[in-house]
């Protein structure tokens, strides 16, 4: 899987964490949610800029081809 993937996947585990932590009342759980969740948002924009920088470097190398 490529990064943006795993990140919308650490994304989605803690908002599933961290909802887990509002229902039960545990605190610890409820930050560990929101942290896990604020990782996989840097990680999925990582990935997208790396993605775009890919992306930009192939454009580039089909013109001056051409």
């Amino acid at each position: 899987m490529n990064q943006e993937t795993n990140g919308k996947i650490e994304q989605v585990k803690g908002r599933v964490k961290e909802a887990a932590g509002i229902v039960t009342g545990s605190t610890k759980l409820e930050r560990e949610g929101a942290l896990q969740r604020a990782t996989g948002t840097v990680q999925e924009a990582t990935g997208k800029a790396r993605r775009k920088v890919g992306e930009a470097l192939e454009a580039a190398s089909k013109s001056v081809a051409k």
